[in-house]
Formats: structure tokens, C-alpha cells, sequence
């Protein structure tokens, strides 16, 4: 039995979710024998957009670096896209279709070392965002002046939304060329450098020379305006352009002032900015935002917090633009160091989350950032573990976010100093500098840097919705302290004060004792570690 007529055969079940998943959900989701052959090196995308059709046609050449010897390849589209046809060398290839997942039978002998080339010709009514980018897709709206505005947003649901390509976030295009051509008196606005415009038919051509994940990649249409300058960054000069629309540009001249202060602020804390040699864009678009590489896109309306609300409800959240420093994040979290796989999105989205509190540590202090990220906890469901299940496409639960940076802010406690902090922050972004990761990858990093056992931490943090509880009592002069609701082994640090004082204890499942340390009716202990307390 091949390949494709076993997964026909299968359904999945997870019982960790009580989830039940496809044939489709596998395709989509997994390293499967026709994606594992090959090796993306280049992309060509290139097409035109037609806003008054709702249309898109164009062709993506595909190169790639064969790995073992194979003679079928899977691309990826979805539906109402088509594929017109598939050639190599301009000879043109069957294809056998399988829902989103397309298998091109090769007729070229595929050598291992060689690099060859399919030419993908596709078109057809991209499927509309019904709720970008939750729900996304193709962003077809008109500006206040009746101008088409568009834009692309694809997280999850997938790049194979609008474009062919290899879709899974493991194996990512080493550099890429988007050439997209819009109706006169638009502009088109993509990831990387405009490398040219072709005035005659109105095409942008965008070059991207670092490596990109899929869903990174976009478009942008509109009536656009540019301004920009330039940032005296760690690796040099820093090109910093922005993209927005005529009517706003006086507003974006004043809110993009937060932009070099967030590349001063995740420079030092995370690395230098991963991209120099394809700058740093930020796009209006018709939505709230994306991560979208090189070229963030922002829809906050030009105010503070989100769409002018403090998440944290601490009133730091209403001190900086959330969508552009949260978006702008990801350009070291999501675009710098990709997940494998979706089941593993927390390391996007708990590490930018908790970058927006080192955004406030920065400028406003220590204090301040905590009582930001402490704030976030009210919005934390603990309604099904972070990480979700693998070779699906499915994500944990969107606890990863808030959740999220409130674990990373816990880990920090025990780190002996910030500057040690500062170094494993920035180690991540050196270690994994353009690379795709797991998990186990991240955790080990984290646990040698700072050398704990950190196993059973990142168990009941990720893999569970338990809070670890803290449970105590204080009698005759004594404090007697245990942790309840906790994986095996769960044996993290706690700090405490008495009398002001700082104390550490180290709490697990049984009773421990701590006699004669002060005044024990002065206890506090340290809010600054995400756990549950219970007074007996």
C-alpha cells in the first residue's frame, strides 16, 4: 500500500485534547515521505492581484536540494485555489489532487545533491478573512478615500491560502523573490527589499535574502506613503521604513516613534535584530496585525495599548503601542527562532508576550514590568495545556500567551542575576539564530544555561493546566509549607520576605518547616512566581 492510499486509511485521536483529526489534518500537518526528500533553497512568486474580480493568477518556481532519491512531490494549496499545471524544464508533470495536498510526479531523474526546479502556475478567488488574522485569508477593503486596501494573513490556517508552496513551518525557503503586480496607483508592499518596480505593469519586486517561514510571507495593497530612517543598531545601520496610508501619515510620523525604542529595547535584551540585510518595515493594513517578516503589519489605529485598552489592567499597557511592539517581537520569537511544529506555537507567543514586559522593563523599570506582566494573569483560562498535539496542525491553547510570559517571567526568579537572564535571552537568539526548533530544543538551551533540572517546571507549566498551590500555615513560630496540585518531582524555589527580608524555601509535596526566621505574621511571599497560594 503507497503512502497516500495508507493515510486515506487512517483518522487520528488524541487523547491528551479528546480531538479527532484527518487524513487532511496528517497532509498538513506532518513530514510526510513527499515533503521529506527535499530541501527548500528558493521561491519565485509571482503574480498579479486583481481587487475588482477578487482574483489572483500567477506561478511560484519552486528549487529545492534533493536529499534522498524520490520521484513525487507534495505541494500545498487550498481550495477554491487550482493548480493549472506543474512543470520541470519545461516539461509538464502529472499531479494527483488530494484535497489541500497535491502530489507532482516528477519525470526528471532526482539525484541526490542536485538542485532542481518546479514551475507551479495556479489561480483562482482566494478564500476572504472573515476575521484577520484569527480567520485568515485574502483582507479585500476600500480606504476612507475608496481606494482598494488589501492584505494577506495566513497563521495557521496556512500560506497555501493564497500561494503554493511546501506548507509546513520545518523546512524554510533559504531566500525568496515576491513579484506582484497591482492596478496603477497602488502599491504593493512585501517582505524584504524592493529591489525594483516595473512601471509598465505596475509590479514590486520584493527580494527576502534571509531564510523565511511560509506564513511569514505577504502582500500588501494600498495607496501608500513612505517615510523612514535610519537606526544606529548592534550589527550597524538599521534601515527602519514605514508603509501607510496617505490620510495617516501625520499620525504614523508620531506613533512610529515607539519603533526605535523598541528595537533599542529587544536589542539589548534579545540579540541584534535578526534581518539587517532586509531592514525593518512596519505596513498599515486593513487588520489588527501580524509578524509578518521584515515587513510587520499594523492596524492598531495609531493608539497606545490594544486598540486602546491595557490587557493588563495594570496601566502600563496604555505607555506603548501594543501592536507594534508585540508584532515587532516576533522578529526574533517566530521569525528569527520558528517552531517545527504548530503544537509548539507557545515558543512564538509566550516569549513575544513576555517581550512586550521587557519592552516596560526597559523604559519604565523592573517594577513596572512586573506589575504588567502580573496584571495579565486575569485573562489566563487554564482550559487545555500550551502545547498541543503534533503532525496535525493544531495549536495548544491560547493560554500561551498570557500564561506564557508568565511562566518565562517565574523562570526569571530563578536566574541569579538579570545579567545572567540578559545572556540566556540572547543566547536563545544566537544558538538558534535562523533556525526552526521544538520544544524539547528550547527547554534543554534554557535548563543547561541555567543549570536546573528544569523537567518537571516545564511539565506542569506546559503539558498541564495545573497552578502549582502553595499551601502553608504558620503556628508557634513556625512555617510549615508544602506544594499541592503538581506534577512529579515539582520542586521549584519560592522567595518569600519576613520582616522585608528575602528568604528562599523550596516547597514539594511534603511538609517542610522553617522555625525562627522573624515575625512570621510579616509573611509575603514574592508575587512574582505564577503559583496559587492557600493560607491553612
Amino acid at each position: 500500500m503507497n503512502k497516500i492510499a495508507f493515510l486515506c486509511c487512517m483518522v487520528f485521536v488524541t487523547s491528551l485534547h479528546a480531538q479527532t483529526f484527518t487524513e487532511q489534518d496528517t497532509l498538513r500537518g506532518s513530514i510526510t515521505p513527499e515533503r521529506a526528500w527535499w530541501d527548500l533553497n528558493y521561491y519565485h512568486l509571482n503574480i498579479e492581484v486583481k481587487p475588482d474580480e477578487k482574483l489572483i493568477t500567477g506561478s511560484n518556481t519552486i528549487r529545492y536540494k534533493v536529499l534522498t532519491p524520490a520521484q513525487v512531490l507534495q505541494i500545498d494549496l487550498q481550495p477554491p485555489l487550482q493548480i493549472e499545471k506543474a512543470t520541470q524544464d519545461g516539461v509538464e508533470l502529472a499531479i494527483e489532487h488530494n484535497g489541500n495536498a497535491h502530489f507532482i510526479k516528477l519525470k526528471k531523474q532526482q539525484k541526490p545533491g542536485d538542485f532542481n526546479e518546479v514551475v507551479v502556475h495556479y489561480s483562482g478567488h482566494p478564500k476572504e478573512a472573515v476575521r484577520a488574522p484569527w480567520d485568515g485569508g485574502f483582507s479585500w477593503k476600500k480606504d476612507a478615500n475608496g481606494n482598494d486596501f488589501i492584505a494577506t494573513s495566513c497563521q495557521g490556517l496556512g500560506a497555501s491560502v493564497w500561494w503554493p508552496n511546501k506548507d509546513h513551518m520545518y523546512d524554510e525557503v533559504d531566500s525568496m523573490l515576491i513579484s506582484v503586480k497591482v492596478p496603477k496607483g497602488l502599491m504593493n508592499v512585501s517582505n524584504g527589499r524592493l529591489r525594483s518596480i516595473d512601471k509598465k505593469t505596475n509590479t514590486y519586486h520584493w527580494f527576502v535574502s534571509n531564510p523565511i517561514n511560509n506564513y511569514g510571507v505577504n502582500v500588501n495593497i494600498g495607496d501608500y506613503v513612505h517615510f523612514g530612517e535610519k537606526y544606529k543598531g548592534e550589527n550597524g545601520i538599521l534601515d527602519m521604513d514605514y508603509y501607510v496610508l496617505r490620510d495617516n501619515l501625520e499620525k504614523a510620523k508620531k506613533q512610529f516613534k515607539q519603533a526605535p525604542l523598541m528595537m533599542e529595547a529587544f536589542e539589548h535584551w534579545f540579540g541584534p535584530y535578526p534581518f539587517y540585510e532586509d531592514s525593518y518595515k512596519l505596513v498599515e493594513v486593513p487588520y489588527l496585525g501580524m509578524e509578518h517578516q521584515s515587513s510587520v503589519t499594523y492596524g492598531n489605529k495609531y493608539e497606545n495599548g490594544y486598540l486602546g485598552r491595557d490587557l493588563s489592567q495594570s496601566g502600563w499597557g496604555l505607555k506603548f503601542d501594543y501592536i507594534l511592539i508585540h508584532e515587532s517581537g516576533h522578529e526574533w520569537f517566530a521569525n528569527n527562532i520558528t517552531y517545527k511544529d504548530i503544537a509548539d506555537m507557545w515558543v512564538h507567543e509566550a516569549f513575544t508576550t513576555y517581550s512586550e514586559n521587557l519592552y516596560v522593563d526597559y523604559h519604565f523599570g523592573k517594577e513596572a514590568a512586573s506589575e504588567y506582566v502580573i496584571g495579565m494573569r486575569s485573562n489566563i483560562k487554564n482550559d487545555k495545556p500550551i502545547i498541543g498535539p503534533y503532525d496535525v496542525n493544531k495549536s495548544g491553547s491560547g493560554d500561551m500567551y498570557f500564561k506564557g510570559a508568565n511562566i518565562i517571567h517565574t523562570l526569571r526568579q530563578l536566574v541569579d542575576n538579570d545579567e545572567k537572564w540578559r545572556a540566556i535571552l540572547r543566547g536563545l537568539n544566537k544558538e538558534f539564530y535562523h533556525k526552526t526548533v521544538t520544544t524539547a530544543e528550547i527547554e534543554q538551551f534554557i535548563a543547561t544555561k541555567m543549570g536546573q533540572d528544569l523537567g518537571p517546571f516545564f511539565d506542569q507549566y506546559l503539558r498541564t493546566t495545573k497552578i502549582p498551590l502553595l499551601s502553608y500555615k504558620v503556628e508557634d513560630n513556625t512555617l510549615t509549607y508544602r506544594y499541592e496540585n503538581t506534577v512529579d518531582n515539582f520542586e521549584m524555589p519560592v522567595r518569600i520576605f519576613i520582616e522585608g527580608k528575602a528568604i528562599w524555601i523550596t516547597p514539594n509535596e511534603n511538609w517542610q518547616s522553617l522555625e525562627k526566621k522573624g515575625d512570621l505574621n510579616t509573611l509575603k511571599i514574592d508575587p512574582n512566581f505564577y503559583i496559587d497560594i492557600k493560607k491553612q
